[in-house]
């Protein structure tokens, strides 16, 4: 209580400065509460970038590593192209010393560029940029092979395209092996390699010559895969594909060796014959492969675009001419097999029972709306064209193959995201 004063009027001066104090704590409270709300909602909003990777306009592409803890789950897989010529592409044709002549579309000839300028853009999270020198780092000292056939073979030119660029002359070499059926891209200071083996059917046939393999009566030993098999029963991390070669009604399968003159040969009707070679090759991996050092990724069926009434365009064409992308969510062409992808998902589950993981990379969807990315006509030929061919361009359109840069470097961006991030 206030005192009063000798004239009996009570001393306010020491009321007025009580109140002063209380208000200048008052303000310092507020100040605090004002700073600690600004501080919290500025890590909460980088908290939300991290977690959701909406950077899209630094493009910095980011989804959360595999070591940090998540809530939600992205589906990389399912998504739409967005063109950015900005980003795109990540390493120029001319540039890459590795390039191929069956993807090299502009060293023959073609002029619209625009396919190359596409980004795989997910739903709901961004595809993590590349970056070579931290692919490098991860498989230093290591193997990276790619098996199959000469889509897995453009995959692995798109990577090689990738990473060479970060690699002075010097340091890098490439060599044949196996009567060319291995060829290797060294990095010598990384002690790293990433290859390719030729193996169009997983287990081995008549066309495993990487050369001469176009032969009219295809022959595969359905039960036999060691030759094959132990050029990269070592590799640090595996990536398989097989489906191409397998499309026909039927396949001629044997039983026995081709040099002996009592194996046993049986025309075995598809998907039953795609279904045994995946048998075989899965049997070996479960005996074979080092669990606690290999990483095993098998790279779903590549589309083909043929027929071009199936995407709205002029009957009887094929992807000769397209320019842009089929932009219908959810479109599949006719060569979409649910039967082939049902017996990969079996392969791949009878696997996982068995405590071996392979992570599938299912890149079919993605690449089933880039009818435009084809080398067409533009690519080498290996044989003469005829004069008739010549007049009808749309008679020998590779639909089948992708230049480069293109739709194979998406599938490497989603191969160092299965690498690097969940």
């Amino acid at each position: 209580m206030a005192e009063k004063s000798q004239t009996g009027v009570l001393d306010t001066s020491s009321i007025w400065a009580v109140e002063k104090r209380f208000r200048s704590l008052v303000v310092l409270l507020l100040l605090a509460t004002l700073l600690t709300v600004v501080y919290l909602s500025r890590e909460s909003a980088k908290e939300v970038v991290i977690n959701t990777g909406t950077t899209a306009a630094s493009n910095s592409e980011v989804t959360t590593p595999r070591n940090s803890t998540k809530t939600e789950e992205c589906d990389l897989f399912s998504g739409m192209w967005v063109f950015d010529n900005i980003s795109y592409p990540l390493y120029q044709e001319k540039e890459c010393k590795y390039m191929s002549d069956q993807l090299a579309c502009i060293k023959y000839g073609r002029k619209d560029l625009k396919y190359q300028h596409y980004r795989w853009q997910p739903h709901g999270c961004d595809l993590p940029r590349f970056n070579a020198s931290m692919l490098l780092d991860q498989l230093r000292n290591k193997r990276l092979v790619y098996v199959g056939d000469s889509l897995n073979r453009g995959q692995w030119v798109s990577m090689v395209c990738l990473v060479e660029s970060a690699i002075s002359p010097a340091r890098k070499s490439f060599s044949y092996h196996h009567n060319n059926s291995l060829i290797v891209f060294q990095v010598s200071d990384y002690n790293a390699s990433i290859e390719f083996y030729w193996a169009p059917l997983l287990v081995e046939s008549n066309s495993d010559d990487p050369f001469n393999h176009r032969l009219p009566d295809r022959i595969v030993r359905i039960q036999a895969i060691e030759k094959h098999a132990r050029h990269w029963s070592d590799a640090d991390v595996l990536v398989f594909n097989s489906y191409l070669w397998w499309r026909r009604p039927e396949m001629k399968l044997l039983w026995g060796s081709f040099e002996a003159g009592d194996g046993l040969y049986k025309d075995v009707l598809m998907p039953r014959a795609y279904e045994m070679a995946l048998q075989t090759w899965s049997d070996w991996m479960e005996i074979h492969v080092n669990r606690t050092k290999t990483r095993v990724v098998f790279v779903t069926m590549s589309p083909t675009h043929e027929k071009a009434e199936e995407w709205d365009g002029v009957p009887g064409r094929n992807c000769y001419g397209e320019t842009e992308p089929v932009t219908k969510e959810g479109y599949r062409g006719s060569d979409w097999d649910p039967a082939i992808m049902q017996a990969v998902e079996v392969a791949m589950e009878r696997l996982r029972k068995k405590g071996l993981l392979v992570e599938v990379l299912n890149i079919t969807q993605l690449s089933e709306y880039r009818k435009e990315a084809h080398p067409t006509v533009y690519r080498r030929q290996w044989e003469p064209l005829t004069t008739s061919q010549l007049a009808n361009p749309i008679s020998f359109a590779d639909c089948t193959h992708w230049c480069l840069p293109g739709v194979p470097d998406i599938w490497n961006q989603l191969l160092y995201a299965s690498i690097f991030y969940e």
